[in-house]
C-alpha cells in the first residue's frame, strides 16, 4: 500500500471565547460593587478611560487653571495671615483672654475634620473578656488558663473545647481550670463561657438572684422535660401546679441563649438593589439604580492625539489599543444594564400578582421563560440574575428568588414552591400548640387546597424553614 500526501480544505465554524467577550461575560454576574471596584481599577490602568463629570476637555482646562489660581491667592492669604496668627497666639500664651480664645482652635480645624480621631475598632468577644480578665485578681498562671478558655470560645460564647484539652495544654489541674472557668462565668455578658444551655440559663438564674426557685430546679433536674414542652411531667414531679410551671419558664424568655452573639466580628452587610420597582397607578415601572456608578468617556485629549501628525506612530497604535479597550468596556457595562433592565421588566410581567398580593401568590418561573421572552439564551439569564437585588412594593428580594418550580394544582395555575412554604409556615403558625399537626396531617391540609404534595416534601420545606417537628412543638398539659 503506498503512502502519499494530500492537501485539502476543509470550512469550519468554531466558537472562539476572545478577551473581550470574556469580559463582557464576567460583567454581566458581577456584583454592583465589585462591578464599581472593576471600573476604578480600569480607569486607574487605562488612561484614554475616565470618569465623566460632564465636562469636555477644553473645560476641564480651563478649571484647572482657575483652581491654580485660587490655589496661588490661597497661599499668598496664608502667608499674611501666619503673622496675624503668630500674635494672636502669643497673646494668648501671655494670660490673655476674650474674643482671641477661639482663634487658635479655629485656626486648627482649618484643615478638616479629623475624622482619623473618631474613627473606631469593633470590640470583639476576646477583647472584652481580655479586658475583663486583666482588671480581675487572677495569677499569672490563672490568667494563661483564662485566656486560653477566652480563646476556645465560639461565636455565641460557649466553651467548646473538653477540660482534658485544657488540662493538658496548660500543665494544670482541673480544679484549677473549674475555679478559674468559675472566674469567667462571671464576667460580662451574663451566661459566658458556659459548657451547654442548661449550664447557661443557670449562670443567668444565679445572676438574677432566682438560687432555689421553681426555675432553678427546672433547669436543674428537668430540662430535657422542658426541652419537650412536657410541662405536666415538671408539675407532677416538682409537686406544683402547671400554672406555676408556666410562669416561672417565662422567664426564660428573658434571658439571652446565646451571650456571645452581640460581640459578634461579622459585620451587617447593606444590600443596595441594582434596580427598583415602582408602582404607578396600575402599572408597575422598572427604573435602574445609577447611583454611584461611575459614568466612563474618552479622553479627548488622546483622541486629539491621533489626527495629530506630529505624534508618533508607536505612541498612536498605543493609544489605539486602549482605545479600543475603554470602547468594549463602555459598550460591556451598557449592554449588562440593559440585560438587568429587560430581565427585571420580564419577571415583573409574569409575577405581577406577587407584586401586588404578596407571596402566596408567587407564580412558577423558569429561565427558559423569560429568555425567551426578551430573546436572549438561558445561561445569559442566569448570569444577569445572579446576586442582583430588586427593590419591590413586597421589600427586597434577589432576582433568583422568582425563579422556581412549582406544584400543580387541579383545575387551576400551578403554585411556586416558596408559596407552598409560605402555606406551610401559615399553616403551622395557626396550628393548636397542644396538638401541633404532623407532617402527614399538614400534607392533607394542603391537598384540600389543591396542592399535590407529599409527606416528604412537607418534611424536606418545614426543616428548610427550621421548624421542629410536631413532638418538638407539643405544649404538654
Amino acid at each position: 500500500m503506498a503512502l502519499e500526501l494530500k492537501q485539502t480544505l476543509r470550512l469550519t465554524q468554531q466558537l472562539v471565547m476572545t478577551p473581550q467577550l470574556q469580559q463582557a461575560i464576567k460583567l454581566l454576574q458581577l456584583q454592583r460593587t465589585e462591578l464599581v471596584d472593576l471600573i476604578e481599577q480600569e480607569i486607574s490602568t487605562n488612561p484614554v478611560l475616565e470618569e465623566d463629570l460632564g465636562g469636555s476637555y477644553l473645560e476641564e482646562k480651563n478649571l484647572q487653571a482657575d483652581q491654580a489660581r485660587k490655589e496661588n491667592a490661597a497661599e499668598l492669604a496664608k502667608n499674611n495671615e501666619k503673622k496675624i496668627y503668630q500674635v494672636e497666639w502669643e497673646g494668648q500664651s501671655q494670660g490673655s483672654v476674650g474674643s482671641n480664645s477661639y482663634t487658635a482652635s479655629s485656626r486648627e480645624n482649618e484643615g478638616g475634620f479629623p475624622y482619623e480621631n473618631v474613627l473606631t475598632k469593633k470590640i470583639t468577644l476576646t477583647d472584652h473578656l481580655s479586658w475583663q480578665l486583666r482588671l480581675s485578681d487572677f495569677t499569672e498562671e490563672e490568667s494563661h488558663i483564662g485566656l486560653y478558655i477566652i480563646g476556645n470560645l465560639n461565636k455565641d460564647g460557649y466553651l467548646n473545647i473538653p477540660f482534658d484539652e485544657i488540662v493538658t495544654e496548660n500543665k494544670t489541674s482541673i480544679e484549677k481550670v473549674e475555679k478559674v472557668l468559675k472566674k469567667i462565668q462571671e464576667f460580662d455578658p451574663v451566661g459566658i463561657a458556659a459548657r451547654d444551655v442548661q449550664e447557661c440559663l443557670l449562670i443567668q438564674v444565679k445572676f438574677f438572684k432566682l438560687e432555689s426557685s421553681t426555675l432553678e430546679k427546672i433547669l436543674e433536674n428537668h430540662f430535657p422535660l422542658l426541652v419537650s414542652h412536657d410541662y405536666q411531667a415538671i408539675a407532677k414531679s416538682l409537686g406544683i401546679s402547671l400554672e406555676e410551671v408556666t410562669d416561672s419558664i417565662k422567664l426564660i424568655g428573658q434571658m439571652d441563649p446565646k451571650p456571645g452573639i452581640s460581640y459578634s466580628e461579622e459585620e451587617v452587610q447593606y444590600i443596595r438593589p441594582d434596580i427598583f420597582v415602582y408602582k404607578f397607578g396600575d402599572d408597575y415601572v422598572v427604573s435602574l439604580n445609577e447611583e454611584d456608578m461611575p459614568k466612563l468617556k474618552i479622553n479627548s485629549y488622546y483622541l486629539d492625539s491621533l489626527q495629530q501628525k506630529t505624534t508618533e506612530s508607536a505612541a498612536k497604535n498605543y493609544i489605539r489599543e486602549k482605545v479600543r479597550s475603554a470602547l468594549w468596556m463602555i459598550r460591556s457595562i451598557h449592554q449588562r444594564q440593559r440585560t438587568i433592565y429587560l430581565a427585571t421588566k420580564s419577571i415583573v410581567k409574569f409575577q405581577t400578582e406577587f407584586l401586588d398580593k404578596g407571596i402566596v401568590h408567587l407564580k412558577p418561573l423558569i429561565l427558559k421563560d423569560v429568555a425567551e421572552d426578551i430573546g436572549m439564551h438561558e445561561s445569559t439569564v442566569s448570569r444577569v440574575t445572579t446576586n442582583k437585588y430588586v427593590h419591590t412594593p413586597q421589600g427586597i428580594f434577589e432576582l433568583k428568588y422568582f425563579f422556581n418550580g412549582g406544584f400543580d394544582r387541579i383545575g387551576q395555575e400551578a403554585i411556586a414552591s416558596e408559596s407552598v412554604k409560605e402555606a406551610l409556615r401559615q399553616l403551622i403558625a395557626n396550628e393548636d400548640h397542644k396538638k401541633p399537626y404532623s407532617d402527614q396531617h399538614i400534607s392533607d391540609l394542603l391537598q384540600k387546597k389543591d396542592i399535590d404534595i407529599a409527606r416528604r416534601t412537607v418534611s424536606k420545606y418545614r426543616e428548610m424553614l427550621k421548624i421542629p417537628p410536631s413532638s418538638k412543638r407539643r405544649e404538654r398539659n
